[in-house]
């Protein structure tokens, strides 16, 4: 899987709800939703990133290839329920959709705790 590919589209992603929220959102959503929306927009732009993080680390020899996929599929999935949920939320006013939201929270953390676990066994 081409990751280097998928966190830059991520990131365009990224930007263009950023710019729909500040622009095409403000004056429909209120003050709690549009926080959501924003906190959305930011989850996805910083794990976006990290799966570009993650790739370069794999080229430069300092992460094992075999841990890329494993830590960007985290990181993707994160992306998905976590700012996906805030996203539908923030739109739909659906306050259910909340319950989804830390199943990307997990994924999250999950990523970072193997990307550490991996560098650790990478240096030893």
């Amino acid at each position: 899987m081409n990751w280097s590919a998928i966190g830059a589209f991520l990131l365009a992603v990224a930007v263009g709800l950023g710019a729909f929220g500040a622009h095409g959102l403000k004056s429909r959503l209120d003050e709690y939703s549009m926080s959501i929306y924003e906190k959305a927009v930011f989850y996805h732009f910083i794990h976006a990133m990290g799966i570009l993080i993650v790739t370069t680390m794999v080229r430069s020899v300092e992460l094992p290839a075999p841990a890329q996929n494993r830590i960007c599929w985290l990181l993707f999935v994160g992306i998905l329920f976590f700012s996906g949920s805030l996203y539908a939320l923030a739109l739909s006013g659906v306050r259910v959709l909340g319950a989804i939201t830390p199943i990307g929270g997990l994924a999250f953390i999950a990523a970072w705790i193997w990307l550490g676990v991996d560098l650790i066994r990478t240096r030893i």
